[in-house]
């Protein structure tokens, strides 16, 4: 009998490695080992390097901004046998400045409004990846991952609440990291209180963004179509995503 294959992935130096594998969708699942979603890997060493390409990393999108690159670089970002790419997604996007009583989920809808061409252009680079496996990471694995890996999901025809269990998952894979980040801010000089509503990874949140997305567009898809995603593109992603194309 062949070991169930494990969600979380334990690479040292990470918290919240998982992968997308494994759900249900129409007629199928979406593939194991096709797709990652991650928090930071600047914490990584030449061992966790190892065990991420032998694994069969091939292609890391960093969703980071230059800011974020500059105090903590991407080890991966010149390694041999990794196609390395950042891409921006909350870049003129400051959490701060929302109004809304859940803070993330208006900051999620202003990128879905704001960052369509960010988003496209993430989802096209994975559509496109060469072989292997295709990780995307910001630095908690929280918000700007947590918002692709709900559109991918969607895409593949998961359902709605596990596209959100997937994203609570995140909650208890960062409570050990938790604290660092607070330290990390304080050193910055960032008001602490401010920022914990931030650290925040509620269900409720990702259920209403999905909401959002099913009311004003009909499907995710019908949204990338409308961000400019062409169907080609979205093939190429379903293949990837799962049995399905």
């Amino acid at each position: 009998m062949h070991a169930p294959i494990e969600r979380h992935l334990a690479i040292a130096g990470t918290f919240n490695v998982r992968d997308l594998g494994g759900y249900p969708v129409p007629g199928g699942a979406t593939h194991w080992r096709r797709i990652l979603r991650a928090d930071g890997l600047h914490r990584l060493d030449g061992n966790s390097i190892a065990e991420l390409k032998g694994l069969g990393v091939a292609t890391v999108i960093d969703l980071r901004r230059d800011e974020e690159l500059e105090t903590h670089p991407n080890p991966l970002r010149l390694e041999p046998g990794i196609d390395y790419r950042q891409i921006s997604l909350f870049e003129e996007l400051a959490p701060s400045a929302m109004t809304a009583a859940d803070v993330l989920y208006d900051l999620y809808l202003q990128a879905l409004s704001s960052r369509r061409d960010r988003i496209v252009e993430v989802l096209s680079a994975i559509a496109d990846a060469p072989e292997g496996i295709v990780l995307f990471h910001c630095t908690a694995g929280k918000d700007r991952t947590g918002l692709i890996a709900a559109l991918l999901l969607g895409l593949a025809g998961v359902e709605h609440d596990v596209i959100v269990a997937d994203y609570a998952l995140t909650k208890e894979r960062l409570a050990p990291a938790i604290e660092g980040f607070v330290a990390d801010a304080v050193a910055r000089g960032v008001d602490v209180e401010a920022l914990r509503p931030l650290l925040a990874c509620e269900p409720e949140t990702m259920a209403a963004t999905l909401a959002h997305l099913a009311d004003r567009y009909g499907s995710v898809e019908t949204y990338l179509l409308d961000s400019g995603l062409d169907p080609a593109t979205i093939g190429r992603l379903r293949a990837r995503l799962s049995e399905i194309a």
